[in-house]
């Protein structure tokens, strides 16, 4: 056989097209050309380049038979039942915070790196970066609250009450049964301004409670503490003062570690001395009420620090308001609880629950905190050109790990509705589409959430299981018979019981039982 000669463009062209079709395509001219390789048919020019196409064609045909689609580690797609459950919460938490007279914000869903940098303590190692995109070093937002101070800076913006929903980003381990993501969304509440002492916070603390009772989430109990009190402790007890981040960081795993393990650590890895280690083991082993305040008034060492008696001071003060919202049974002074963000000044709490509902066909789930925050007087002056302070305190509801509970609660109990449809426009005999698409205009032009099936002809044993499906609980039928006689026969999904309801009636009968429902 007469060997080939130098390729034309278009054969470099056709050969190219056949090498690049997708891999579950039979890609003929491949193996043909294949052939020709072996047997020496092509020039050595081009024997070296298709063979160097087909190696990678084969590479590529390789990683794409091995890519697995999902999501991405500690992500989640929510379904139609999924989100009905996480509409129902954020309304509960929307519904209070503007109870209390918030106003609605939003910011990016990403910031300038420096903005974020810095704020979070060793946490900071979490926050997810961005390349370079035009000249700006970007990263997506850690948390809802360096976001909303930059904007206060940002606005000049001196007094503010405000929530703010949004998404967040952390890259840490995920934990899916404790409701723990990479990608996870926040409720929070803040007020910006100067005002008198506790009362914001104590408001805040009222809204938590509220939040977490509407919920019906369970026993649960709320958590204070101040980042003065935290501080005059390590000083009274010793810690050097370039310890005590890293000190407080040990301190908040109080809880979620045995104290000989904290101690372990302080002592071991940070290189505390073993009697400073206990000496805070001593407080911060403490909690009660405000009986531990005014106890803790008299200790010989607290006592005589000045940033302590500032804290303490406060908290008698905020329990003083705490007995007036009628919610001191659910709060406790306790001296363990350190939040580690580097921007707290003041108060900080945190609400956890003390047992996760075990009802009948529940898995125990071990959620943890559910919400927290406090006070952060230094984080708005940290963006102003002249550092100028805007003191704030805010509070965050934790999303993602209350819905681990209510989705597990609401599956096991009931039947979730994906929809909010109140009627389906049906037919009773065949040919009657124009008459079901002009009734269910009239539905949605009087603010009836109504559907119908796309189809012609639908059966009308189709058209019933459809509504028992998905929920709907009216069915407004037109036939032959109703068209004759003027009316709609409307028929309760739940009872089948069927009335027939004049048809310049039937938006008001509708309305009627939708109200009464």
């Amino acid at each position: 056989m007469q060997r080939l000669g130098p390729w034309s463009r278009e054969a470099w062209a056709a050969l190219a097209l056949q090498l690049l079709r997708p891999p579950r395509a039979p890609c003929a001219g491949a193996t043909l050309l294949f052939r020709r390789v072996q047997g020496g048919l092509v020039q050595p020019p081009a024997r070296e380049f298709a063979e160097a196409r087909l190696k990678t064609q084969l590479e590529s045909d390789k990683e794409k038979s091995s890519f697995v689609i999902k999501t991405p580690k500690g992500t989640r797609d929510l379904g139609p039942q999924q989100m009905i459950i996480r509409e129902k919460i954020l309304t509960a938490v929307i519904s209070c915070f503007k109870r209390h007279g918030a106003k609605g914000l939003d910011t990016p869903a990403f910031e300038l790196k420096e903005v974020l940098m810095e704020k979070y303590g060793e946490d900071s190692r979490l926050i997810y970066e961005l390349k370079d995109q035009g000249g700006e070093l970007l990263a997506l937002r850690y948390d809802l609250t360096v976001p909303f101070a930059r904007y206060l800076a940002t606005n000049k913006i001196k007094k503010m009450k405000c929530y703010h929903i949004g998404k967040v980003w952390r890259r840490e381990s995920p934990s899916i049964t404790q409701g723990r993501y990479r990608e996870f969304c926040q409720c929070d509440f803040d007020i910006a301004g100067h005002f008198d002492p506790m009362i914001p916070d104590a408001e805040c603390l009222k809204i938590i409670y509220e939040i977490l009772n509407a919920l019906q989430l369970g026993d649960f109990l709320i958590k204070v503490n101040d980042r003065r009190i935290l501080d005059g402790m390590f000083a009274v007890c010793g810690v050097p003062d370039n310890k005590f981040q890293l000190i407080s960081a040990s301190v908040d795993k109080l809880g979620k570690m045995s104290w000989k393990d904290v101690r372990q650590e302080m002592v071991g890895k940070i290189g505390l001395a073993p009697e400073v280690a206990d000496c805070i083991g001593v407080y911060i082993q403490q909690h009660g009420g405000v009986s531990l305040v005014e106890q803790l008034l008299q200790d010989p060492k607290l006592s005589q620090n000045k940033q302590a008696l500032e804290g303490l001071g406060d908290l008698k003060l905020l329990f003083e308001y705490l007995t007036l919202f009628g919610i001191t049974e659910k709060i406790s002074f306790d001296l363990s609880l350190a939040r580690g963000l580097d921007y707290y000044t003041g108060v900080i709490y945190e609400a956890v629950l003390l047992q996760t509902p075990a009802r009948q066909g529940e898995e125990p789930l071990g959620v943890g905190s559910v919400a927290a925050g406090g006070r952060y007087d230094g984080l708005v002056g940290m963006f102003d050109p002249k550092g100028r302070k805007v003191p704030c305190v805010g509070l965050s509801i934790g999303v993602e790990r209350i819905f681990s509970i209510v989705e597990q609660r609401m599956e096991a109990t009931e039947k979730i509705q994906v929809t909010e449809t109140q009627v389906l426009v049906a037919a009773a005999q065949k040919n009657f589409l124009k008459e079901r698409m002009k009734l269910i205009a009239e539905l949605w032009d009087a603010g009836i959430k109504a559907e119908m099936l796309y189809k012609k002809n639908p059966s009308f044993l189709t058209q019933l299981h459809y509504c028992e499906e998905t929920g709907i609980p009216l069915v407004a039928i037109i036939g032959e018979q109703e068209l004759k006689d003027g009316v709609i026969k409307l028929r309760s999904v739940a009872s089948r019981e069927e009335v027939d309801i004049k048809r310049e009636y039937i938006v008001t009968e509708i309305q009627r039982r939708m109200s009464e429902s």
